[in-house]
């Protein structure tokens, strides 16, 4: 395993990666910008969101969904390059949306984070939301601590999440009709708060630890494998992505404070070859 290399910096906040057609797409948060980048550090500017993009994804039709934090909303990028409202989950969601994961039936996966965080609100468990390709929302999980990274096995039978004030990652049976049971702990990550997750072909989830400012390799054995080291500033996501999904990409700041993201872009993405290649969706 080699060091982790700089592929692009100066972002605000960066978050929600994703490997679609060549490149790494994500949401640069805090300057509300949607961004796909090549492995070459050659960057375009998607689509900008004011209320803050998170969570990315694509219907089977190729178009885009984002989900939009602060006014706790699923936007849909249409073919023209026009943003439309996809649904509203603001009866549902008890603080900001966030992260997502968007399976092959074009059902997406939404978590918040259960209270107004940034106003100071006393942290209070919350809801997972599935919103059908139709934009209709449904609660398929709740009393979740801080849900965060969401991904789905290749199978389309499983879903693991980040639980990120509970320090571990949960996983659920995914039904045919998309609800989810069997309620059960993947792997316990403390002293480590996961955020965004990546899943390998050999049943690992790579997670970022901003706390800890690292990624690590979470087991199916619920033991945790590999470190790698982010130095200075916290890792917020991770993603397999490359022509062979071996290259684990890795986002970073350091803050996570909107107005101090804003004006020291301390954002990043760096990169490094793993073993085992990437798995299931994202």
């Amino acid at each position: 395993m080699s060091e982790l290399q700089t592929i692009l910096e100066g972002l605000a906040f960066p978050e929600g990666p994703r490997w679609h057609e060549g490149r790494l797409w994500f949401s640069d948060m805090h300057a509300h910008e949607v961004v796909a980048v090549d492995t070459e550090g050659q960057r375009e500017t998607i689509c900008e969101v004011h209320n803050r993009p998170s969570g990315l994804g694509w219907l089977p039709d190729g178009r885009l969904l984002i989900v939009s934090m602060v006014d706790r909303k699923l936007l849909r990028m249409e073919h023209d390059g026009t943003l439309s409202e996809h649904a509203d989950l603001s009866a549902v969601a008890g603080g900001n949306c966030n992260d997502m994961v968007v399976d092959a039936q074009g059902r997406a996966y939404v978590g918040n984070f259960g209270f107004d965080m940034e106003g100071g609100d006393e942290p209070r468990p919350a809801a997972l939301a599935v919103v059908t390709p139709d934009g209709s929302v449904q609660v398929v999980a709740e009393d979740l601590a801080f849900p965060n990274g969401t991904v789905i096995t290749p199978d389309g039978g499983t879903l693991i999440i980040g639980e990120t004030r509970a320090r571990q990652l949960t996983a659920f049976d995914i039904a045919p009709d998309g609800s989810l049971s069997n309620r059960r702990v993947f792997a316990d990550v403390s002293p480590s708060l996961p955020d965004g997750i990546a899943l390998d072909e050999e049943g690992g989830v790579w997670v970022a630890s901003p706390r800890t400012n690292e990624v690590l390799r979470a087991l199916p054995d619920g033991s945790v494998g590999e470190r790698i080291s982010t130095g200075d500033r916290g890792a917020f996501a991770c993603m397999l992505g490359g022509a062979d999904r071996k290259t684990l990409f890795v986002l970073v700041s350091g803050s996570s404070d909107p107005v101090e993201c804003a004006r020291e872009r301390t954002g990043a993405i760096l990169a490094t070859e793993v073993r085992a290649p990437g798995a299931g969706l994202p």
